[in-house]
């Protein structure tokens, strides 16, 4: 699996469980979210305007993706909402990795662009090193409306948190709908 096909893998609405665990603190949270992913053409405006940002060629990103969530964490009473766009920019000579070009980062929301790396085995790595912390995603299908996450967090002096993440498509896949095209096709 290449990245543009894991980004449409991931198109869609997911429920997201998230239990993450604070190691200075030796307690865990749970977190639920809604996530929305849309794909985003290599050419749309978002994308453009996001490689422009960072100083990108824009021709060479093979393509974005708007994530929207909103969602509740344990220990605080927030709504957790927003949005973010990602672009993918492969290595000239691997482009199973590259650059991902992010408008809000994951743990400081800043723009941020971080590495991305597609294992043999379809899942999706990635890693980011901000400020003051630095993290690491994995990603992965275990069916087609089951997608995991597993990420740690790196505050200077230690690890400070893990987490893992279960996400439940709830609609839009992919794959339902080409067997919505065969089915209807076949009538």
């Amino acid at each position: 699996m290449n990245i543009e096909e894991f980004f449409e893998l991931s198109a869609g609405k997911w429920f997201s469980h998230r239990t993450s665990h604070h190691l200075a603190f030796k307690q865990s949270e749970d977190g639920k979210s809604d996530i929305v992913i849309e794909m985003l053409a290599a050419d749309h405006p978002e994308v453009i305007q996001l490689c422009q940002q960072y100083e990108v060629n824009p021709s060479e990103a093979s393509c974005g993706a708007r994530v929207t969530w909103n969602g509740t964490m344990e220990w605080d009473e927030e709504k957790h909402t927003g949005s973010t766009v990602l672009v993918t920019i492969p290595d000239a000579d691997n482009p199973s990795e590259g650059k991902l070009l992010r408008e809000m980062g994951y743990a400081e929301k800043a723009p941020v662009a971080g590495r991305y790396k597609m294992g043999s085995d379809d899942a999706l790595t990635l890693t980011t090193e901000y400020e003051t912390m630095w993290s690491e995603e994995r990603l992965w299908f275990a069916s087609p409306n089951l997608r995991m996450r597993v990420s740690i967090l790196k505050r200077f002096g230690g690890f400070s948190m893990a987490s893992f993440t279960s996400e439940i498509r709830m609609g839009g896949s992919p794959a339902a709908a080409k067997a919505s095209e065969v089915s209807n096709s076949a009538s």
